[in-house]
Formats: structure tokens, C-alpha cells, sequence
């Protein structure tokens, strides 16, 4: 609903319209942020290799926010049990009596699914402004 406004008083009501959409895409583009940050740690985990009867590396993945400010927020998808493996069973690894193991990707194809599904959702997320 738009109401009258004083030329007088025309710059301070565009700078508080300017301030209310900054402030609401903000919040969104933060939730979906935190949304898509917590599908990919999904992805990983159903993704992720697993030792029969154990699974610590697949049950181990988590989220967590590395760092927030009232207009940025960079969440980090990391594995809190079993860190030292991920790049070894993303990328395969040489075996003790040679010969190599296949890596499993698993965090590439989340990481790259996030990214599209991340700026899909901000599109339409400053679009509804």
C-alpha cells in the first residue's frame, strides 16, 4: 500500500524502502543459505561410503556457521568424526602392497548441487524483493 509522501521528506522515504528490501532479501538469501547448506550435508551422507557394522564417516557429516554478519553467512559442511578421510575416499588412495583404491565421489557432486541450487534460490528469492 503506498501512502503520500512531501517532496521535503521524498529522499528519506526511498532510503527507508531501500532499507526494508535490503533487510527482507537478506533474511531470505539466509535461509536459503542454511537450507541448502543442510541438503548438502544430506547428500554427502547418503552418498558416503560406509564400513559395514561402523558408518562413523558417514553418520559423522555436520554443518556449522563459520561466519555471520547482518549481510553475509558462510556455512562450512565439514565431517566432525573422520576429517582425514575424506580426501582419500573422494580421490581414491595407493594401497600398502601397492595397486590403488577407487575414489568414491561423494562431496564434489553435493558441493556442485548446492552451488546451482544455491543460485537458483537467491534468484527467486531477490525477485519476490
Amino acid at each position: 500500500m503506498s501512502k503520500k509522501v512531501k517532496p521535503e521528506n521524498l529522499a528519506a522515504a526511498i532510503s527507508e524502502a531501500v532499507r526494508e528490501y535490503t533487510a527482507e532479501v537478506t533474511a531470505g538469501v539466509k535461509k536459503d543459505v542454511r537450507g541448502v547448506a543442510k541438503e548438502c550435508r544430506d547428500k554427502i551422507k547418503q552418498k558416503s561410503p560406509a564400513r559395514p557394522g561402523g558408518g562413523s564417516y558417514k553418520k559423522g557429516w555436520s554443518e556449522k556457521t563459520a561466519y555471520e554478519t547482518t549481510n553475509d553467512l558462510r556455512i562450512t559442511v565439514y565431517n566432525r568424526t573422520d576429517y582425514q578421510l575424506t580426501h582419500l575416499l573422494e580421490n581414491g588412495h595407493a594401497k600398502v602392497n601397492g595397486g590403488r583404491v577407487e575414489g568414491r565421489p561423494h562431496i564434489r557432486p553435493a558441493d556442485e548441487h548446492a552451488e546451482e541450487e544455491l543460485d537458483r534460490r537467491v534468484k527467486a528469492t531477490v525477485k519476490k524483493g
